[in-house]
């Protein structure tokens, strides 16, 4: 007598599925965030002291003039090109929020500038409502 040692043919579709080989997978990618997530966290963890500053959001701004407020390396502000106080600062700033169209104020720090300066120029500008809603901080694009 002949075996036949075939499969009998079915309709079902076999339902099998080895997991093994992704559950090695999913351990190794365990193991490889256990191990890089400490060295990803201790490399973000710089000590900074932050200056503080009051949060309010920023608007897209139309085609207005723009005044320029320059801060040198040494903490000297300018008003265009005229060197000015904090105090002649927010005088100029309050005329400028009262004008019928606003400039739009960009502030042009110094790469070395001190950044307590800035923030408060910053702080200056967002006391005036419409003059906040309209503030650009200059920077040099990447070379």
């Amino acid at each position: 007598m002949a075996r036949n040692f075939r499969r009998p043919r079915s309709a079902q579709p076999i339902a099998d599925l080895n997991v093994t080989n992704l559950i090695d997978l999913g351990f190794t990618l365990l193991i490889i965030f256990m191990i890089a997530t400490p060295l990803i966290v201790k490399e973000q963890s710089i000590k900074l002291n932050l200056p503080t500053e009051t949060a309010r959001p920023q608007e897209k701004s139309d085609n207005t003039p723009v005044q320029a407020v320059s801060i040198t390396k040494a903490g000297e502000i300018f008003w265009g090109t005229r060197k000015v106080t904090m105090a002649e600062l927010a005088s100029l700033m309050t005329d400028a929020d009262k004008r019928a169209k606003p400039p739009i104020i960009s502030v042009r720090p110094d790469k070395d500038a001190i950044v307590e300066r800035l923030m408060t120029v910053i702080d200056e500008v967002k006391k005036h409502p419409n003059l906040s809603k309209k503030l650009d901080i200059a920077t040099q694009p990447a070379k």
